[in-house]
């Protein structure tokens, strides 16, 4: 259960696949979208059910959670695999009311949890509640892991993964390009406050100033609030806004960096694990979720959430290094994603997990 088909088709189609390779009966649920009909073309079994991923109505959160206990029961599933805040709350308590064996997996904490208040109060008993009889519960981060245990959340077995993990096969190693003509940044993100939009554009103007042979490309949906500014920007010539694309690998083919200012808490960033595979430098902030997928100097630059100084500072150490230096850093960034990201990784750590329940 997840709460879209980009998630689950991007970031657990290796997990999918080997399970219906070992002859699991794979059911899925989530809101139909067009990733649907090539998983069921693949073997799953596809229920459709609504969900608000970012509403916080009770009355229709009260909904979701009925129509889970709806859905599981009529299935009547011998495990359930949850992703996603919303879908790990309502699924797990669903879960945990029919006495239903499920996993869940902490893919950041959100703003809801991360910041101090009413929302937070409610939102860490709704996941008390949710993973109490979890049978693992699968951190994407240390941070994340250290907020459930030292509140006492965690009661069963758990482990910390390397985020999603990165498709080395799909995300290769590409050739570094040239600088004779341009260095290229990326930001690959929704175009929002909380992924850095506004430090990213504040960098751009500085060093287009500075480095006229830069250029600095925004890729994503805009939910609104920054579309006159996007605009603004790019009749200015500091930016290219390229809007959301399907495949993010023709643009890295041609980049130098991707920028990614990050301060929404999430699990791991699979922006930097993607770049950094295909052996992109990436220039990104010090907090959980980023941090771990970098090394300051050695696979690109690390500064402080929301520090424009810092980031512009970060951006000129780029541009002063030769082409060379830039391409050993993307090398080393490959590198480190083959030791420590590969999605493998994570695959193998599900199935040791199901090994243990289904033997």
């Amino acid at each position: 259960m997840v709460n879209r088909d980009f998630v689950l088709y991007n970031f657990r189609m290796e997990l999918v696949e080997r399970l219906i390779s070992e002859k699991w009966d794979v059911h899925i649920c989530l809101p139909y979208g067009e990733k649907i009909d090539e998983l069921i073309r693949m073997g799953c079994r596809f229920t459709n059910i609504n969900i608000d991923r970012r509403g916080v109505n009770p009355v229709t959160d009260v909904h979701l959670l009925a129509n889970y206990i709806r859905i599981m029961r009529k299935i009547n599933p011998d495990i359930v695999l949850l992703y996603t805040t919303k879908v790990c709350i309502y699924g797990g308590i669903a879960a945990r009311a029919l006495k239903i064996p499920y996993m869940e997996n902490i893919s950041g904490l959100g703003t809801a949890v991360e910041q101090k208040g009413a929302l937070q109060k409610i939102t860490v008993f709704l996941y008390k509640e949710a993973v109490k009889r979890a049978r693992c519960i699968f951190f994407q981060n240390q941070e994340n892991m250290d907020f459930f245990t030292q509140r006492g959340l965690v009661h069963g077995k758990y482990r910390l993964l390397p985020g999603s993990g990165v498709n080395l096969s799909r995300w290769r190693l590409m050739d570094y390009p040239d600088d004779s003509e341009h260095v290229v940044f990326l930001f690959i993100a929704r175009v929002i406050r909380e992924k850095g939009i506004e430090e990213y554009l504040a960098a751009a103007k500085q060093i287009r100033g500075e480095y006229p042979k830069s250029v600095f490309k925004v890729l994503g949906p805009c939910d609104g609030e920054y579309e006159e500014m996007l605009s603004e920007y790019e009749k200015a010539g500091i930016i290219e806004y390229c809007g959301e694309v399907s495949d993010t690998r023709e643009y890295l083919r041609n980049a130098h960096c991707t920028i990614h200012p990050l301060y929404y808490p999430e699990g791991i960033s699979n922006v930097l694990l993607e770049s950094a595979a295909c052996g992109r430098p990436v220039i990104t902030t010090d907090r959980s979720g980023c941090r771990e997928t970098a090394q300051d100097g050695v696979t690109g630059f690390i500064f402080e959430e929301r520090s424009r100084k810092q980031l512009i500072d970060c951006v000129r150490r780029f541009m002063e290094l030769d082409n060379g230096k830039r391409r050993e850093m993307g090398l080393a960034g490959r590198a480190k994603m083959e030791r420590e990201f590969d999605r493998e990784l994570v695959t193998q750590a599900y199935m040791e997990e199901l090994g243990e329940i289904n033997g």
